[in-house]
């Protein structure tokens, strides 16, 4: 099929009559005319316009412990380097790790160049993720800075930002209250970026129990936030990665509704912002999708 967005049409309206099979997606997609990966510059360095994300290789999937559990147990070590080299041939260059190292060393022993940025929210921490995963970057963990932010403890924040900078390396923060990412703006830290959260799931409600709707776990994914969020993405000098995009699982009942997410995100985010997006190939190739979304709807306009 030669025209893509033919392509993409069909293979939407095939996953939402629940005929899509693992293998209509195509991995041929980084040749031909208009079919290259966009990329944003984080420093001095080049990455896709969407990272690979680290919770599905963690078995935090904000759907509850039988999700949680089938993902800790698909993700071995070998999968995960699958994965990622996958990634890489799909045009996907950047990765979002965590505090699992496990899959480092296999991952440069197999030819990856794959360019790592990692969640902390420690100081402590900061010399061995250094050690183990050689990022070009590393943040301050998301759920950590919200709840120091609420406490009154923004100043932890900003002293691992400066440990992090004295390494030598770009340092950012991650925070799921858009609050906080103005904050640390219009004071003027030293943040090389930001991870921004599309859902605000930090937030305390007075009586969650009121709410029209049962959450999934613990978790209240609002249907407003992401243009709370996007909104102040759009404010902010830095460059934003912004997670979260399909709602952790709940904006991909069909890939329709995971395309209506992508262009959603790349459209009311900036040109020089990207994306990380979690993936878990159990039955379809979700890189491949994503790929290939991100080159239709991340263009750099």
């Amino acid at each position: 099929m030669t025209n893509r967005r033919e392509f993409i049409t069909k293979v939407s309206m095939l996953a939402a009559s629940g005929l899509i099979l693992p293998n209509v997606i195509t991995n041929d997609f980084n040749s031909g005319e208009g079919l290259v990966m966009p990329s944003i510059k984080l420093g001095t360095n080049t990455i896709s316009r969407i990272l690979c994300g680290s919770n599905p290789l963690l078995g935090y999937s904000y759907m509850g412990p039988h999700t949680d559990r089938q993902m800790k147990d698909y993700y071995t070590t070998e999968r995960v380097v699958e994965l990622l080299l996958n990634c890489e041939k799909a045009g996907i260059t950047a990765h979002q790790s965590s505090s699992r190292f496990d899959y480092m060393n296999m991952l440069r022993e197999r030819g990856s160049k794959m360019k790592i940025i990692t969640l902390q929210s420690d100081r402590k921490d900061i010399e061995s993720a250094i050690e183990n995963a050689s990022p070009i970057g590393l943040a301050h963990h998301g759920g950590v800075t919200d709840r120091l932010f609420a406490e009154g403890k923004s100043e932890i924040v900003r002293d691992y930002v400066k440990a992090v900078k004295d390494k030598g390396i770009l340092a950012g923060v991650s925070a799921h209250n858009p609050d906080v990412i103005k904050e640390i703006a219009d004071k003027g830290w030293e943040v090389d970026f930001f991870m921004t959260c599309f859902y605000y799931l930090t937030r305390k409600l007075d009586k969650p129990e009121s709410l029209p709707t049962l959450p999934v776990g613990a978790y209240h994914f609002m249907k407003d936030d992401p243009q709370k969020m996007t909104q102040v993405i759009r404010q902010v000098k830095q460059p934003c990665l912004a997670f979260k995009i399909l709602g952790a699982g709940r904006h991909t009942s069909s890939q329709k509704e995971v395309i209506t997410a992508f262009k959603y995100a790349f459209e009311n985010i900036k040109p020089t912002d990207g994306i990380i997006v979690g993936m878990f190939p159990w039955f379809f190739d979700e890189v491949s999708a994503n790929a290939q979304y991100s080159i239709e709807y991340g263009k750099n306009n």
